[in-house]
């Protein structure tokens, strides 16, 4: 059977947009398969690294947010701050964000179909979506997380230590600061975002299974700052976070984003890495060198998985944890550094 389209992105979060944006400016005929409206909500720490600012810029693609100046550590009321070197990050509301993708993709005339695939079938010529009634030359699986393309395939791979989960909320309080501030606590990190003059977002990240206001207690300046009163959106969770895929090309399948693989979201580098797989995975198939995407996939996000899995190591750790801040505060340059180098 002859493929309709050359390519059939499976999820219209912010990796399968993009996909699609890079892949229609290289002249690809492209349809997203995406069963929820948009714009669609998720729990995650909302700011955006510089690399992904620019990534966006590239694109074309403008959002609306509040500029972040770097990122501060914070324990036990000491703390360290590193500048981002090359430009502002931006804390952009996630809807906010996937409104912006999800209107560049139509206005370029990508079809984002109410549509969910669960499952494909391939051959020699192209990928047919079970139940949908599409077919490509190419599926790129960009839905997610929790993959279920990556599973149909039997891609996802045991992942290694303790789970951790996130935990979102928003809060109607003035940022103290244009920095993102990790706050580090036994249980785990809590990341407040600004996200406007009056709006802050807070996700909570940790291996404990307890609520978000039992969470949130256990960092107890935090907790001051942020009343429940203020609260202004519902929890939101995902987890657990790290997922992994034994490869990223199998046939005419291409993973993307966070269905490629997830380490942790420790050093806020989701989307900066989903933005850039987009483009490295479409290089090679205008190139007609899909097979080279998995090394390529490496490459681009190898300092970022070997930074975050040693940070994710120690943090798991509990004598270790403890030096973290205190060593980035004694190291400021070589904390500037990582900040910079992830940036």
């Amino acid at each position: 059977m002859k493929a309709a389209h050359d390519l059939l992105i499976a999820g219209g979060g912010p990796a399968g947009l993009a996909t699609a944006l890079h892949a229609v400016r290289a002249g690809f005929d492209v349809v997203v398969a995406e069963p929820r409206r948009a714009p669609v909500d998720k729990a995650c720490g909302e700011g955006l690294m510089p690399g992904a600012v620019r990534a966006l810029r590239a694109l074309g693609v403008t959002v609306p947010g509040q500029p972040l100046a770097g990122i501060r550590y914070v324990q036990d009321g000491r703390g360290v701050q590193a500048a981002f070197r090359q430009g502002p990050g931006l804390g952009v509301r996630r809807t906010s964000l996937h409104l912006a993708l999800h209107t560049a993709v139509v206005e370029a005339g990508v079809p984002v179909l109410p549509l969910r695939v669960s499952g494909v079938r391939q051959d020699a010529t192209g990928v047919t979506a079970s139940g949908t009634g599409l077919r490509a030359r190419w599926l790129i699986a960009a839905d997610g997380l929790h993959s279920p393309v990556r599973r149909s395939l039997g891609l996802a791979t045991t992942s290694r230590g303790t789970p951790r989960y996130g935990l979102r909320r928003h809060y109607a309080v003035a940022p103290q600061s244009p920095y993102v501030e990790v706050h580090w606590a036994p249980q785990g990190e809590a990341y407040v975002t600004p996200l406007g003059p009056r709006l802050l977002g807070l996700a909570l990240l940790t291996s404990w299974r307890s609520p978000f206001d039992t969470q949130l207690a256990g960092f107890r300046q935090l907790a001051a700052r942020l009343p429940a009163e203020a609260a202004v959106t519902d929890v939101r969770g995902a987890g657990p976070l790290r997922q992994m895929a034994s490869t990223r090309v199998h046939g005419r399948v291409l993973l993307v984003g966070d269905a490629a693989g997830y380490i942790d979201a420790l050093t806020g580098e989701g989307l900066s890495l989903a933005l850039t797989g987009a483009e490295v995975l479409v290089d090679h198939l205008r190139r007609g060198a899909p097979a080279g995407y998995e090394s390529a996939w490496k490459a681009a996000t190898r300092r970022h998985r070997l930074l975050t899995d040693c940070l994710v190591r120690a943090r798991q750790q509990p004598r270790l944890a403890q030096l973290i801040v205190p060593a980035a505060e004694r190291l400021p340059r070589l904390f500037a550094t990582a900040v910079n180098a992830l940036a």
